[in-house]
């Protein structure tokens, strides 16, 4: 007897073991209809595979968020087999399910071109329209190897070799195309939905190396419907209007250049956003009860390998030397790293003096400048750099002290993503990673300490699975833009291993020395990735007190260059970022260049407004003016402008 628990908590008994196919039609034709796959005690198989004991199953439909991912698969499938239909002597190599979408990696010697994509689409729903099976078997290894071979398929044929020996090799079959794959898959082509599209062509090498041969690398998308497909477009779309490079050069924010790849060059307006946003962050961690630090760019290998950061991001770390030949006798041969985290010299300024619990919590923030050799081909504006500014924290703290501290930070953080505009971000759980730090009992300590911590403040969790710090467990928060994009920002972690590792203490209320827990958190993450969000969150649009020009009084003739004068001095006296544009220019000309600068408020300036001691306001995107005394708009345009809380 075989007994399904359904997620309803209902159980059907079955006398001998059956499929998920067969289950589904138990419980009715229309489930058995929309069936894709099933859900054996929570592990994704073939609708096909015989349940021979007893197990929670759940059917999966389109409808579930777990079935994009098999979408996609076979959406990659049906890419391969439409190629190789298509241009014969092409050969396959691997094609994931990736995030939005999948790829499938070809051998060819002709270049495919974004002009072959609309006959690939419509091969695609071709064999998406003749429902072949797709059936699942297993090969024994040098049949397969034998069949690749024959076939042309030399790449499949060599991956067979670095297959595990004994490992089991599943191939999957639709129609006269197979490939190995450990699946699962739809139980026909027919199945899948025909919302694709393939989006881009790239080259990359066989297995990563430059030594292998190059590969051509064919992008898609695909969703469980025709409208998800439209609105992941729309949003692609969107995103393109929206890119922080292109805003930022028409904003003139930063540029970036090959002598200095990952680091940004951030020109006045750029600079003054940064740094507005960092006197709004540096005023909040002030009221929150932080006090903030600066530790050293340069430190010496053995502090990373007592931290245990140097066995984990070595090859991150931009590593220097002084010169044989100028060293001085004290430095011997040491090696320093530029900092990759602040972490460790947060635990070192702890470590001065001596901390008694009276002095926990401590909370001690940075606006740390670090380095990570990060891969040239992942560089992407100033949203993935080498140099970048954590907005850092570490809260020393006792245990009993996590909950009332991470509530405390939740709080904080709620309130900051609504002040720049975030109303809605959802929380990931990440729990112990494969390879950490620190014993199971003391993994099994943090993250339960975390857990609560989370409960207390009213947070709902999505698991991220091994996904941790690799001395901790962390909660991830993760923001959602105007068009609808998740982003990673926001992190806390809950730290038992670094303060043991180097050896921080504190007296406690018995006289003896405990550790204290560190807490890490970061809110923006880096300010060069959050301003990049913030770009595109806004599309350069931003609140008035946010923006790097908030105000450009514009002339319309000669005759108004002095009042425009005037206007910028008592703009700037009620703290107002003001310019003036006096060039012989059309005043259309001028109000199109500030408008494509998205500069908030342009005060137009003409003849009548300098006798009268008036100004026309006009507001970016609007096309309504307003005409007002001067005295009144600067008192107006300070209120608009006034921060969220006062900035120092």
């Amino acid at each position: 007897m075989v007994n399904i628990t359904l997620p309803d908590g209902s159980v059907r008994s079955f006398e001998k073991p059956v499929s998920g196919a067969e289950l589904a039609a138990s419980i009715g034709p229309g489930l058995a209809k929309a069936a894709l796959a099933v859900k054996i005690d929570g592990q994704m198989k073939d609708l096909a595979l015989p349940i021979a004991k007893d197990a929670k199953v759940a059917i999966v439909t389109a409808k579930d968020p777990d079935a994009l991912e098999l979408i996609r698969h076979d959406a990659a499938h049906v890419l391969a087999q439409a190629v190789q239909e298509l241009f014969p002597g092409t050969q396959i190599t691997f094609g994931p399910a990736i995030e939005n979408g999948f790829y499938y990696d070809f051998a060819r010697k002709e270049p495919f071109t974004p002009e072959d994509f609309a006959r690939i689409e419509q091969r695609m729903r071709e064999i998406v329209d003749r429902n072949l099976p797709i059936e699942r078997s297993i090969w024994e290894r040098d049949r397969l190897k034998a069949w690749f071979r024959e076939h042309g398929e030399s790449f499949k044929a060599e991956w067979i070799d670095e297959l595990p020996k004994g490992e089991e090799i599943s191939v999957y079959r639709q129609g006269d195309w197979l490939d190995m794959c450990v699946g699962p898959h739809l139980p026909a082509t027919g199945k899948l939905p025909k919302a694709f599209k393939l989006t881009k062509v790239s080259g990359t090498y066989w297995r990563g190396n430059p030594k292998n041969p190059v590969l051509q690398r064919i992008y898609g998308t695909a969703w469980a419907s025709e409208k998800d497909l439209k609105e992941y477009l729309h949003q692609i779309e969107e995103a393109e209007k929206r890119d922080h490079r292109k805003i930022g050069r028409e904003m003139n924010l930063f540029h970036l250049q090959e002598e200095a790849v990952g680091s940004v060059f951030w020109h006045p307006n750029g600079w003054t956003l940064w740094r507005t946003l960092e006197r709004y962050m540096r005023a909040r961690l002030e009221a929150a009860g932080y006090v903030e630090v600066k530790t050293p760019q340069l430190v010496d290998r053995k502090l990373w390998e007592e931290s245990g950061h140097w066995d984990k991001f070595k090859d991150a770390m931009f590593l220097a030397t002084p010169r044989a030949e100028t060293a001085h006798a004290e430095d011997g041969e040491r090696i320093y790293a530029i900092k990759p985290m602040n972490c460790p010299g947060a635990v070192q300024i702890f470590k001065q003096g001596l901390k008694s619990y009276r002095d926990l919590p401590l909370r001690m923030a940075e606006f740390g400048s670090c380095h990570r050799y990060e891969p040239s081909g992942a560089m992407h504006g100033i949203m993935r750099v080498r140099a970048f500014t954590q907005d850092d924290a570490h809260i020393f703290c006792t245990e009993p002290q996590i909950e009332a501290e991470s509530v405390a930070f939740c709080d904080l953080l709620r309130t900051i993503y609504k002040d720049l505009g975030f109303a809605d971000f959802f929380v990931k759980f990440s729990d112990r990673p494969a390879v950490r730090a620190g014993s199971d009992a003391v993994w099994d300590q943090a993250e339960g300490a975390l857990r609560a911590a989370a409960e207390a403040a009213g947070l709902d969790l999505q698991l991220n699975p091994g996904e941790g710090a690799f001395y901790g467990p962390k909660l991830e928060f993760v923001l959602r833009d105007a068009i609808g994009r998740d982003w990673q920002c926001g992190t806390l972690q809950v730290d038992f291993v670094l303060p043991e590792r180097l050896d921080a203490s504190y007296i406690g209320e018995d006289g003896q020395r405990h550790r204290p827990v560190m807490l890490h958190r970061a809110i923006l993450g880096s300010f060069e990735r959050f301003t990049g969000i913030l770009i595109e969150h806004f599309a350069g649009k931003f609140p008035l007190w946010l923006a790097p020009v908030q105000a450009v009084a514009a002339t319309i003739v000669s005759d108004a260059d002095g009042y425009a004068g005037e206007v910028e001095a008592a703009l700037a006296a009620a703290g107002l970022r003001a310019k003036t544009d006096l060039r012989n220019e059309k005043i259309n000309y001028k109000i199109r260049e500030h408008s494509l600068a998205k500069v908030p408020i342009l005060l137009i300036l003409g003849r009548k407004e300098a006798e009268e001691r008036k100004v026309t306001i006009r507001r970016l995107g609007e096309e309504r003016q307003e005409s007002l005394a001067l005295d009144e708009a600067v008192a107006k345009l300070k209120e608009l402008a006034k921060p969220p809380v006062p900035l120092a």
